[in-house]
């Protein structure tokens, strides 16, 4: 059963917490929740019996934590600040896709954030036109026009994934969510600003351990991507996982994901 958090900003989110042990908070990109992503639940249910405590939430918008208003990136962070307080203080995120540069934005402000694991993370307009194309699609969220501000978000996607969203009988549903991916937007024009390097280069200098994932059967895109965030964190490494279309697979990224945030979770990193 759900458990539910209020956050420094009111909003109420709705989380599944799951064993003992060093935290790890799993930050959905556009679109999932609880619901609609058995992987995700899968992974945190297969982490939590190898001996971590993991949180699984609906983000802003969506599932069981519904919101109003401008769903943007400061709301989104004190949720975060919210799930740490509530695991004790100190995790690493997990973030799949612009959930990545959502945690990454968390880890330049919070401290408490201990390590990253990135799958996936997406540069953004490959023009370099990423503010204009997160602009369009605030717009069009603006004007109350979802379908067309869900398909102005997807513009750089595979156009398969947009037939299918649209062919789905929980079509409704993922428009209803659709104001929730302002967050992913605003941390998709962080993340190609140029600000970045110097912003990423604060997670450099304090050595906070970043692992940049993705899978083995992926898109040629999710390649650049991680190489260009290893250039541009020192610090931060590369591994290939079982995965493809975007997804990882539970049982590999469990058995990672346990490797990784013990490490960065141990005292002497405290």
């Amino acid at each position: 059963m759900s458990e539910l958090l209020t956050t420094a900003m009111g909003d109420s989110v709705a989380y599944d917490q799951r064993g003992s042990g060093p935290a790890v908070v799993f930050v959905a990109g556009a679109g999932p929740h609880r619901a609609v992503d058995p992987w995700t639940t899968e992974t945190a249910e297969r982490a939590a019996a190898v001996g971590l405590t993991t949180v699984v939430y609906d983000r802003l918008g969506r599932g069981e934590s519904p919101a109003e208003g401008r769903l943007g990136l400061d709301r989104e962070l004190a949720v975060l600040a919210g799930l740490i307080e509530r695991v004790g203080g100190r995790a690493v995120l997990c973030g799949h896709s612009s959930g990545s540069w959502i945690s990454a934005y968390a880890a330049t402000h919070d401290p408490r954030v201990a390590g990253l694991m990135l799958w996936e993370a997406p540069l953004g307009a490959p023009d370099g036109s990423t503010a204009e194309w997160i602009g369009d699609y605030e717009r069009l969220v603006d004007a109350d026009d979802f379908d067309g501000a869900l398909a102005t978000y997807m513009r750089y996607m595979p156009p398969e994934w947009l037939e299918g969203a649209r062919r789905s009988p929980n079509y409704a549903e993922t428009l209803a969510g659709v104001p929730s991916m302002r967050a992913d937007g605003e941390a998709m024009v962080w993340s190609s600003s140029a600000s970045m390097a110097e912003l990423l280069a604060r997670l450099a200098d304090a050595a906070l351990p970043i692992e940049v994932t993705y899978g083995e059967q992926t898109y040629p895109e999710m390649l650049v991507s991680a190489d260009a965030i290893c250039a541009a964190v020192p610090n931060a490494v590369q591994r290939a996982l079982p995965g493809a279309n975007h997804m990882w697979v539970p049982e590999a990224m469990a058995a990672e994901l346990a490797t990784f945030v013990e490490a960065a979770m141990a005292p002497e990193r405290a």
